[in-house]
């Protein structure tokens, strides 16, 4: 079939996980759920850090923005998914494709860069609690989090516009549930060569260089932990970087075996599975995984709930709260015990 110019008239046919019609039903409730529980839950942290002074620190900084990414991030695929099963269709435009193909690579680098980010602010925290709050100053954390989103930006429309300079046959079906930025490409009738070499060399420069940052903070960290004397201080002080460590490697373990495999073999359903790892799983555990265990986001939540339902609320004392850089000073100098 040749080329064709008009890409205009462009359609798209995401085959989605399944083509069982009968598993269309269970599919379609699961990712709901999914996507209901990632909204409501990140937006619940997002509102109880903003209403919380006592949470107005870097860590809850960066996380408010990691939440606020994630919704958006789980936004970019699921609804278009849960509509073309609701509606019977597989169809995306052309333009929704390239659209949602921007919207992907911008906050999938946003998440990477964000973790990084973070785990500097915990290697500051604990290898150089004294000057922590001179370090991680409000104006480098805004800047940042700026970084992070030009970097992201600039990312996504170097794909976007180089997509949109291949040529596309009519009817062409993608083995995804969204556009995806590999599939796509493997879709189009033109050479693809210049598209597969910027998208290797802006995965290992934005995803490999990044998580080596993440290695070697911790490397620093759990060396500095381990120069604290008491076990209890150093169990307490690991479990400071489990939260964070343990999205790390849900993202990272799943996002980049995507890409790098791809190099070896063409699997679309390994890959659409593992898509659904770090694009729907990983934001929805994120609200738990980092408030499981953290008494102050759990104190501001019932608050929230508290106001919501019209209870008396109490001030929050200064006895409840939990100063990050402080306890992070404290589980160097092996006074007193770090509470998350």
């Amino acid at each position: 079939m040749e080329p064709r110019n008009d890409t205009q008239i462009l359609e798209f046919y995401l085959l989605g996980l399944s083509e069982d019609p009968e598993q269309q039903s269970s599919v379609f409730i699961i990712f709901l759920s999914m996507y209901v529980i990632t909204v409501v839950g990140n937006l619940l942290l997002i509102l109880a850090t903003v209403s919380d002074t006592h949470l107005h620190t870097p860590m809850y900084f960066f996380l408010s923005n990691l939440y606020f990414v994630d919704i958006n991030f789980t936004s970019t695929v699921i609804p278009k998914m849960l509509l073309n099963i609701q509606t019977q269709s597989k169809v995306i435009t052309y333009k929704s494709c390239i659209t949602q193909t921007y919207l992907f690579s911008l906050f999938i680098i946003l998440d990477i860069l964000l973790l990084t980010v973070m785990s500097y602010d915990h290697f500051v925290a604990i290898c150089h609690p004294l000057h922590y709050m001179v370090i991680m100053n409000p104006w480098l954390c805004v800047l940042l989090v700026l970084a992070c989103w030009i970097v992201g930006a600039l990312n996504a429309m170097l794909h976007s516009l180089m997509m949109l300079q291949l040529a596309f046959c009519t009817d062409l079906e993608i083995p995804h549930f969204f556009c995806e930025f590999n599939q796509v490409i493997h879709c189009a009738c033109s050479d693809t060569f210049s598209n597969e070499v910027v998208m290797y060399f802006t995965t290992v420069l934005l995803g490999v260089f990044p998580l080596a940052g993440v290695l070697y903070s911790y490397f620093k960290i759990v060396s500095s932990i381990y120069a604290i004397s008491s076990s209890q201080g150093r169990y307490k002080a690991f479990s400071t970087c489990a939260s964070h460590l343990s999205v790390v490697s849900l993202f990272y373990g799943t996002g980049l075996s995507v890409y790098l495999s791809s190099a070896v073999t063409q699997n679309a359903h390994s890959s659409a599975t593992a898509s659904v790892m770090y694009t729907v799983v990983t934001p929805m555990l994120n609200p738990f995984i980092y408030s499981l265990r953290n008494k102050v986001i759990k104190s501001a939540l019932k608050v929230i709930f508290k106001r919501a339902t019209g209870m008396v609320v109490l001030p929050v004392t200064e006895k409840n709260t939990n100063d990050y850089q402080a306890q992070s000073l404290r589980a160097k100098n092996c006074d007193n015990s770090i509470q998350l």
